[in-house]
């Protein structure tokens, strides 16, 4: 018996040492994942943590770990011009996001369905090349047109900038989806009666609902997050929260504080946002990445 159960253990200990090795190998990739996660949020984290500390605490060195946590850094930002850039923010980034999305899906869907006919592909070219060239590239001839328009230092300005913009990433992205989308469906539709305006709203745009969210939610984030154009081409009514993050390192000192809580302020929008929309967000990306 002894003989036979050795001859048993013996017999399953390869399976079994295998067994072990993947467990280990998994809680290796588990820990460098964990690591990586902490090593890619611990600048926000510590972005965090800095907005309530008061500026002895922040200076301090080495740096504490344990202090008395404030709200003054967030007091003071309504205090200041913050608010107003901060709507501003919001105004000039929703409205260049829903332009983009009213003018460029019809347009994303002409190039889609006019593929056989020839030329689209160029013309979809053309339209990617206007974001190729680099922002500074149009900042002299955007500040002499806006200055000769009256559109310097204006909302209208910023949105007419993020929508020249976004305009190409939406066709470009959002014709991929339609490209997936077959064709046989709206002409059945067709054949019921329905009209080329009934076949897009009623058949196409609830089947890419996934893309719409995701390019949607690009558009919002390069908006958003611009800090060039918002630079250049704003002085104060028109400036974003961006801009007036930088505008606490003055010639009186740099003000840790109101910098760090104002970084938060602009980064929270985004965060909750994007894990409201996560689902869609991932399905989107994902879902146009390969046709048929």
């Amino acid at each position: 018996m002894a003989e036979i159960a050795l001859g048993v253990s013996e017999k399953h200990l390869p399976g079994l040492a295998a067994y072990r090795r993947q467990i280990w190998e998994r809680r290796l990739l588990h820990a460098l994942v964990l690591f990586l996660v902490f090593l890619i949020m611990f600048p926000f984290l510590w972005l965090v943590i800095m907005s309530f500390k008061s500026d002895p605490d922040i200076l301090a060195w080495p740096p504490k770990l344990f202090f008395k946590p404030t709200l003054e850094n967030y007091t003071g930002l309504w205090d200041d011009e913050f608010p107003r850039s901060f709507l501003n923010s919001v105004i000039t980034s929703v409205g260049s996001t829903v332009i983009s999305m009213v003018l460029g899906v019809p347009g994303a869907y002409a190039l889609s369905r006019a593929a056989r006919r020839g030329g689209s592909n160029a013309m979809s070219l053309f339209i990617l090349a206007t974001r190729m060239a680099p922002p500074i590239a149009f900042t002299i001839p955007y500040f002499l047109v806006y200055r000769n328009l009256g559109l310097l230092d204006t909302r209208l300005g910023l949105i007419i900038i993020y929508l020249t913009i976004n305009l190409s990433l939406v066709i470009w992205v959002m014709r991929t989806f339609f490209d997936a989308i077959p064709r046989s469906m709206e002409e059945a539709a067709w054949i019921d009666g329905a009209s080329l305006w009934q076949g897009f709203t009623k058949i196409v745009l609830p089947m890419s609902g996934p893309g719409l969210a995701a390019t949607a939610i690009l558009c919002f984030l390069y908006a958003w997050n611009d800090f060039f154009f918002a630079l250049i081409l704003t002085r104060t009514d028109a400036m974003t929260a961006p801009v007036a993050v930088v505008n606490f390192l003055d010639y009186q000192g740099w003000q840790w504080g109101k910098i760090a809580s104002g970084g938060v302020m602009v980064m929270l929008p985004v965060l909750v946002f994007s894990l409201a929309v996560r689902k869609f967000l991932v399905h989107g990306l994902t879902a146009g990445a390969v046709k048929g």
